[in-house]
């Protein structure tokens, strides 16, 4: 062929300048993976992209955010589907203590926290059960038992390459995101010139407890036998020790009177281990073989202190009026422990022309919480008077001084739970490709087959002891007063709960019970269940690309097999209920970009995905708690799918820069919410029948516009300045309903998505000039659906999240090309956690985290 294609162009235009060949290598490398590349050179200075430092008689050359940006441009632009990328410099930059805080710095994603920790992303509106996560190429199954949603805070950032988030799918991968797949990639000993092996050891400071905890990295990588054979290996592990202060009615709320008040003082512990091993054997360039392979482990020890008001004289308080009520001190003590596996097995081989991929994968995550002392309870001995509040928004509590005293409370409830839930995929693939020569067009031809296989469980125990000395489940003889289990002062800014609740006393308090009498049948029985979901696909797509066009045509078959165990629970009696199902889903591809010139591309797609609703809406339980109250699983939801059309335009600034627009729709089917059958058949004499359905549609759109550059064109010391934005704005629209007895009609209304924000943004300012490197990061998010109330037809007993403006900053200085020092501080505004019910003005919950300082030391050896 004479012309050149389009990806060999993208690669003359972009390709990095350098002095030599080995200092090409070095660029790469440092870019690549964010650890500095040692290497023998020239005894001048070199300047780089990031900037230099003069060594005698070596130099060493330092890449920054300037090459991170330029690394993730190019995975971008190469791909031929709509991706947004962060490079391992780009994570190690920025103050972010896992993956999903990184990926809320990208256009259209943003994360839900929990304890002011990033968990889960939202990407273009829609929620984290429907994104799907990958590990080289391995599903991420979940370990929490209700939900098909990775916690990306196990996931420790400082270990990973790249994470992709994939907004467009192809045939060629699964079709199990609404919202986008976000791939995490792993290094490889073949991506680095040399061998390279780097520490990083540091501490971080919490504000809000004036606690300290450690952190250490390391990471390792080589090639061996005649640099046939590639090693890499990552090893991370981190304590923190850390607190949270919480205040909620849980939308307790009646006319501007609040029926119930909790003040809640959280003392987490969470610890986070994770280890990468990923082996390659390249013996010709025909061959490859290589095992890619995962572990994270991830604990949560925390102690949660509240003081809880309830059952109030005229059966709410009103604003600045005193009222009797009862008063509780309560106390939960739990670790649960989440581990995620994956390894993979796999080759590629040239044959004749044609490429050929196979690998088999296991993946497995689980979480375990042995013994949780899931609620100690301390009644007031009598109900206490002149209790009241002011302020609707954080109410203050105004209480009498007997409110503190131990004695006047007795030990009135203790109950355990212990939990473990699995979750195992396994999978069989091979693809087989081959690129034509159609003169001035290539056509990349692709087609291939996959089998997964996966089985979700879930198992519970819980355990009540009793207060009566008559029954079975007695807690025996021993003290009750509260006296005997405190001890000292809780430090809580937003009110008093008092003497802080000893888990220890608690526990050996009911040491010698009878643990099982104290079994409860219900509760131990109604959330277990063992489902199986096994998909087999086959697909086939081709891409044609000439000089300034590309098109990737393609489809996908899904065939899904569902078997499905629970409980049924009739007058406290188990019973087994059992479900199965099978269904196929079609999903076609067109995805296509045109070069307008050699900086200038548009990109349009429209693709088709189909996720399977939560596991805990799936499971078939059954719980007729009365003759007028049920709970009822769904095991016959049928899987939401969602047609997508993307428009966008790409110009590329410079080699580190670009500006962007993207616009998207998402028309879903069977969007799947929570309903009340009351008053349907056969639920027509219940009052309250709580299950699972899928609404008829739901829809999203929205625009995504990003813009990042180095300032260069400004004069000196503003040309190590480094700029960039985003903006995405959306809307969505879904129709909820239910049978209304009073009108003895079905009604519906529209909500957004939960998880929707109709703005998210991202600012960022960095700093380069040779060894300094420094950024200063703005994340935004407007209001969202948290949840709608009891009444799903109610929208001011919607939950509603606050905006949301977190600022970070982080400096680094590199004091010689082997030791590098950093510093980082997360929440600078010390930003809060506010869901209100309907209006601002009524609180739902209200929490702070305060700030957090991280000084760490990286060594290259």
């Amino acid at each position: 062929m004479t012309h050149t294609t389009h990806q060999a162009r993208n690669t003359q235009l972009h390709k990095v300048k350098a002095t030599s060949n080995t200092a090409n290598l070095c660029k790469l490398s440092a870019i690549t993976f964010g650890v500095l590349c040692m290497m023998q050179a020239q005894a001048q200075t070199q300047t780089t992209m990031g900037g230099s430092i003069a060594l005698e008689p070596q130099s060493v050359t330092i890449t920054g955010q300037r090459a991170s940006m330029r690394k993730a441009l190019e995975i971008q632009e190469k791909a031929d589907n709509i991706v947004s990328v962060i490079s391992s410099d780009d994570i190690g930059a920025l103050p972010d203590k896992n993956a999903a805080e990184a990926l809320a710095r990208l256009p259209g994603v943003s994360v839900q926290r929990d304890q002011g920790e990033g968990r889960y992303i939202t990407v273009r509106g829609l929620g984290p059960d429907l994104n799907a996560i990958t590990i080289n190429g391995a599903l991420v199954p979940s370990p929490e038992a209700s939900r098909r949603a990775v916690a990306l805070d196990v996931l420790p950032s400082g270990i990973i390459r790249t994470l992709e988030v994939i907004k467009t799918l192809r045939p060629d991968m699964d079709g199990n995101s609404l919202g986008a797949t976000v791939e995490v990639k792993a290094l490889t000993g073949f991506d680095l010139p040399q061998r390279v092996m780097s520490l990083n050891a540091g501490v971080s400071y919490d504000e809000n407890i004036k606690k300290t905890s450690p952190t250490v990295g390391l990471l390792f990588a080589d090639r061996l036998l005649d640099g046939k054979f590639g090693i890499a290996a990552g090893l991370s592990m981190e304590k923190r020790e850390f607190g949270s202060d919480n205040l909620e009615t849980g939308g307790a709320w009646s006319n501007g009177r609040l029926s119930g008040l909790e003040l809640r003082d959280y003392l987490p512990v969470r610890e986070r281990r994770a280890f990468a091993l990923n082996l390659d054997w390249r013996p010709n360039t025909e061959s490859s073989y290589f095992m890619r392979s995962f572990i994270s482990k991830f604990s949560d020890d925390e102690i949660r202190d509240r003081l809880t008001v309830s059952n109030i004289s005229g059966g709410a308080l009103t604003e600045g009026v005193p009222a009797t009520a009862r008063l509780e001190r309560r106390l939960r003590q739990r670790k649960y422990t989440q581990e995620i596996t994956s390894f993979l097995l796999g080759t590629e081989q040239r044959i004749q022309g044609w490429k050929l991929e196979a690998n088999i994968a296991q993946s497995t995550a689980s979480d375990d919480t042995p013994d949780a002392l899931n609620d100690a309870r301390f009644r007031g001995t009598s109900n206490f008077n002149d209790i009241s509040f002011t302020q609707t928004n954080l109410p203050k509590l105004n209480t009498p001084t007997s409110a503190y005293d131990p004695s006047k409370f007795a030990l009135n409830a203790l109950t355990f739970q212990t939990r473990f839930s699995d979750d195992k995929e396994h999978h069989a693939r091979v693809d087989l490709g081959k690129t034509f020569d159609l003169g001035d067009w290539d056509a990349k031809l692709k087609f291939g087959l996959k089998t997964s296989q996966r089985n979700k469980k879930n198992d519970t125990e819980q355990f009540a002891y009793s207060s009566s000395a008559s029954a079975a489940n007695y807690w025996g003889a021993g003290a009750t007063s509260m006296s005997s289990f405190v001890g000292k002062e809780l430090a809580y800014p937003l009110g008093r709960i008092g003497l802080g609740l000893d888990p220890v006393a608690l526990r050996a308090r009911v040491a010698g019970a009878n643990r099982a009498a104290a079994r409860s049948t219900v509760e131990s029985a109604i959330n277990d269940f063992s489902m199986d979901e096994n998909i087999d696909a086959a697909y086939i797509q081709n891409g044609f690309h000439s000089e300034n066009f590309s098109l990737l045509v393609g489809t996908r078959l899904e065939r899904t097999q569902f078997d499905a165990s629970g409980n049924k629970i009739v007058a406290g009696v188990v019973t087994q209920n059992q479900s199965s199902r099978s269904y196929n889903n079609w999903l076609p591809t067109l995805q296509g970009r045109y070069d307008v010139d050699a900086k200038t591309s548009l990109r349009a797609a429209w693709t088709n995905a189909v996720v399977r609703a939560n596991f805990s809406q799936l499971a078939p339980g059954v719980n007729l708690i009365s003759s007028t109250e049920a709970q009822i699983g769904n095991p016959l939801l049928n899987a939401m799918k969602a047609s997508n059309l993307d428009f966008g335009i790409e110009r590329r600034l410079q080699d580190d820069g670009s500006v962007s627009a993207y616009l998207f729709h998402k028309d879903i089917k069977n969007f799947t919410y929570t309903t009340n059958l009351a008053g349907t058949a056969p639920w027509t004499g219940y009052t309250t029948a709580i299950s699972y359905t899928n609404g008829d549609k739901a829809k999203v759109h929205g625009l995504e516009l990003g813009y990042s550059q180095s300032l260069r064109m400004l004069p000196a010391p503003f040309n190590h300045l480094i700029f960039s934005a985003n903006l995405s704005l959306s809307k969505s629209d879904a129709s909820i309903g239910r049978f209304d007895k009073a009108s003895n009609s079905y009604k519906t209304r529209s909500i957004q998505l939960p998880g929707q924000s109709d703005r998210v943004g991202n600012l960022m300012l960095g700093y380069e000039d040779g060894a300094i490197s420094t950024r200063l990061a703005l994340n935004y998010k407007s209001p969202y659906l948290l949840e709608v109330g009891s009444d799903i037809l109610a929208a001011d007993q919607d939950r509603m999240v606050d905006t949301q403006k977190q600022l970070d900053f982080s400096l680094s200085y590199q004091i010689n090309r082997r030791y590098q020092l950093v510093f980082e501080a997360n929440n600078l505004n010390n930003e809060i956690y506010y869901v209100y019910l309907g209006t601002k003005a009524l609180n739902a919950q209200y929490e702070q985290y305060g700030r957090t300082y991280k000084a760490s030391l990286k060594i290259n050896f």
